[in-house]
């Protein structure tokens, strides 16, 4: 049984940073793409970051290029996303995602919620002007 487990949302004020943990288990984690989404009040889910665990390849939607960071540690099967310079625009359910089909991470910054095979269960993201 597949199981992404996030952990590390919180509130933080403005230029404020948060890591957040993605922890994987139940299916092979190498040759998967693992991206990270978040769904703010009222809107779209949307993708932030992705990377290809085979590898490391990186992807970034425009809005946090620059402040947030995708890192994995492979032997743990953690996905890790490293958030600077948070902004009230930031505050948002934050999910994992994974996905077996490599060019999933390359478009990740138009995917949704149907774009992905696996998710988690989220972890809220708040962030006070």
């Amino acid at each position: 049984q597949v199981q992404l487990v996030e952990s590390g949302g919180g509130s933080v004020q403005a230029g404020g940073s948060l890591r957040l943990s993605c922890a994987a288990s139940g299916y092979t984690y190498d040759y998967n793409c693992m991206a990270w989404f978040r769904q703010g009040p009222g809107k779209e889910r949307e993708g932030v970051a992705a990377i290809y665990t085979r590898g490391g390849s990186t992807y970034y939607a425009d809005s946090v290029k620059g402040r947030f960071t995708i890192s994995q540690d492979y032997a743990k099967n953690t996905v890790y996303l490293q958030m600077n310079s948070l902004k009230p625009e930031d505050t948002a359910m934050y999910y994992c995602a994974a996905d077996p089909v490599p060019v999933k991470c390359a478009m990740v910054a138009g995917a949704g919620v149907s774009d992905f095979r696996y998710w988690g269960q989220g972890t809220q993201v708040t962030v006070s002007s």
